[in-house]
């Protein structure tokens, strides 16, 4: 059943003014650092909402709490160093900024500084908690490792080459081949059996260890 409770309605609000522009800015600057300007060159290097929003990304994001953004476009090569490597960084770039907005979210809830049971605190904590999960959340779904998403460049770079070009020729596919990906895992069962725990793992790491 979708969640449509206000403290979470009101976590996607934040979201979509912080999360997902920070995320696709991040990308944008850390290619511009690597000698890549062409996001910049395209109104791209902004936290600016409109500006990354991608129309079924934001659908998904609302209905099951995973999306994207619209792709930063980089010309990898024009980034410095070993392309592979500086793509990756790239990549990372996104899903890392995830889950500092969520290690940021959490200091209050970890600090006790929301202790209590008024009406206000309690909503105040429904709503940082659903914007760790969510960003914690869409930090784990980029990195799989399936194009369009961050993860596919990670892979790649770790690939011997002769798999990284095979994985690069997947991209041609888009958000097809990645509708098509995920049907496939949710069907086994794995998808939810790897998001899940992940998840999990990292929310307790933030807000009880």
């Amino acid at each position: 059943m979708f969640d449509f409770s206000p403290e979470r309605l009101l976590a996607l609000a934040i979201l979509f003014l912080t999360s997902l522009p920070v995320h696709e800015w991040a990308h944008a600057w850390v290619a511009f650092q690597l000698g890549d300007d062409t996001a910049a060159r395209r109104g791209r290097l902004t936290i600016n909402p409109l500006a990354h929003l991608d129309p079924i990304g934001t659908i998904t994001l609302v209905l099951f709490g995973y999306g994207w953004g619209k792709p930063v476009p980089v010309a990898t090569h024009r980034l410095r160093g070993n392309r592979r490597a500086s793509e990756a960084l790239v990549s990372l770039a996104g899903p890392l900024s995830n889950l500092l907005l969520a290690m940021i979210a959490a200091i209050p809830l970890r600090m006790g500084w929301l202790f209590g049971t008024s009406a206000m605190n309690l909503s105040l904590q429904e709503t940082l908690f659903s914007f760790i999960l969510i960003n914690l959340s869409l930090m784990v779904f980029n990195l799989i490792p399936v194009p369009p998403l961050d993860g596919a460049s990670v892979l790649a770079w770790l690939l011997p080459p002769p798999l990284a070009r095979m994985l690069d020729h997947l991209k041609r596919f888009g958000g097809v081949g990645l509708f098509a990906v995920l049907f496939f895992l949710s069907r086994l069962g794995l998808f939810t059996a790897i998001m899940g725990p992940t998840v999990g793992f990292l929310l307790r790491a933030l807000l009880f260890w």
